[in-house]
């Protein structure tokens, strides 16, 4: 009798994990996807009846589990409005936003490809509450920072170096987003750092399989996307770096130079003094004789394709006219050639 006793109990207990384990997947985000869509709300509505046109819309996983979440937590009324959900939200937040009612304004916001961390405090504080201070002063929280390691698959302790200027830099996928304008900086940074997840796991096995880190591969791409900007083919202007990297060429590039002494404006010559400095960022100096410290700007996915899946070839100098053809060539007299050539056609357009 003992014996039947205590195999019961085992069994209610196995079948209670089993019951919390579906009821927690069920109320788990759908995916990773974090751009937001358009839920209404219409009068007369309650939480249970919007449930099927939450599943129809992908937000939820299982109506059952989430009618189920509503009975054990008894939001606030529903309120018919409009509201903006996303499918990494998981039951949870989104039965949190609804509860909260549909006041909140949402404001479309763009990050440009190609720029650097300067550039995207200065859109956050000129767009939403936040001052670029605020920005700022979230990156220098190690805790905080950590946290996103342990969050992240792509960000490792490499972006945690005293000499990179912004640990976030590079990491932080350009793009248009739509997002509620009371939005605090670790709200925004979620959603530009989910959006990297969810460009970069595609490419997941080829980065594990590369010889590179994926910091290396990101800060190549940050190069990329400065130096190849002009070219229609970046996948010959990473081959040309790998070629350099390969053979212990210094990358040579000017847009390390400017990134390492902040200055933004190209339009402003670099003086010598500032091409020989000393600094983890430039690879016009003696002190890099590889890669520098950490990206420089925040890549396109065009950029990010171009240095997992780069055009090998024999070549060291790249070069590109202004309707965005590549040259290449395996030597600097050739390539100064080319440039001359392309001068001469009234096809330079390097400024």
């Amino acid at each position: 009798m003992k014996k039947i006793c205590i195999i019961l109990i085992s069994l209610i207990v196995l079948c209670s994990i089993i019951v919390l384990l579906i009821y927690k997947n069920g109320i788990s985000a759908v995916s990773n996807n974090s751009e937001l869509i358009e839920f209404e709300v219409t009068d007369g509505s309650s939480y249970m009846t919007i449930s099927s046109a939450l599943k129809e819309k992908n937000l939820i996983k299982s109506e059952l589990m989430y009618k189920i979440f509503i009975k054990l937590n008894k939001p606030n009324v529903l309120e018919a409005g409009k509201y903006h959900l996303s499918e990494d939200m998981g039951v949870r937040k989104i039965v949190e936003t609804l509860s909260n009612g549909s006041k909140k304004e949402t404001i479309k916001i763009i990050f440009t490809e190609g720029k650097n961390m300067r550039y995207i405090a200065k859109v956050i504080s000129e767009n939403t509450s936040n001052t670029e201070e605020d920005v700022f002063n979230l990156l220098k929280d190690k805790e905080y920072i950590d946290s996103l390691i342990n969050e992240y698959w792509f960000l490792t302790d490499d972006i945690k170096n005293e000499k990179i200027y912004y640990p976030l830099e590079g990491y932080l996928f350009p793009d248009t987003y739509e997002i509620y304008k009371d939005d605090n900086v670790k709200d925004i940074f979620k959603r530009m750092l989910d959006e990297m997840d969810s460009k970069l796991k595609t490419y997941k096995t080829e980065i594990e399989n590369s010889k590179y880190s994926i910091h290396e591969l990101i800060t190549l791409a940050s190069i990329v996307e400065l130096e190849g900007a002009k070219s229609n083919d970046r996948s010959k202007v990473a081959g040309v770096f790998y070629n350099r990297l390969s053979h212990n060429w210094t990358l040579g590039s000017d847009v390390t130079t400017y990134y390492a002494e902040k200055i933004d404006d190209w339009s402003v010559g670099l003086k010598l003094s500032q091409l020989n400095a000393c600094n983890a960022y430039n690879t016009r100096g003696s002190c890099v004789s590889r890669l520098p410290i950490g990206p420089i700007s925040n890549p396109s996915m065009d950029s990010i394709k171009a240095t997992i899946n780069p055009e090998i070839t024999n070549n060291y100098y790249f070069v590109a006219d202004c309707d965005g053809n590549t040259y290449l060539n395996t030597n600097e007299y050739g390539h100064n050639e080319t440039i001359r050539k392309l001068k001469n056609q009234g096809k330079w357009c390097d400024n």
